[in-house]
């Protein structure tokens, strides 16, 4: 899968949060924040091909979690993502 183009992260105040741009201002009406980690998945994987796996992998060199409960939240974090439209297969 893929991160959409067409969306740009953007530092407000202390929140993280996606903006859509040309097109996707008109198909995408929701604000979306994203937490540190979630960032830190979304700044490492635009433009590229990825699995869940790859955020697992990337969250347990980054933070202090099992294999486990890595994937567990990358899956849930891509499943909201497919869910609001954020990336494609």
């Amino acid at each position: 899968m893929r991160i959409k183009k067409g969306f740009t992260l953007r530092t407000i105040g202390t929140d993280y949060v996606l903006v859509p741009e040309g097109i996707e201002v008109i198909d995408f009406n929701k604000l979306v924040s994203l937490n540190k980690s979630a960032k830190y998945l979304w700044e490492n994987l635009e433009g590229k091909n990825f699995y869940d796996e790859d955020m697992a992998k990337l969250l347990t060199e980054k933070y202090k979690v099992t294999q486990e409960k890595a994937l567990a939240d990358a899956r849930q974090l891509v499943d909201r993502w497919q869910e609001i439209g954020l990336v494609e297969e």
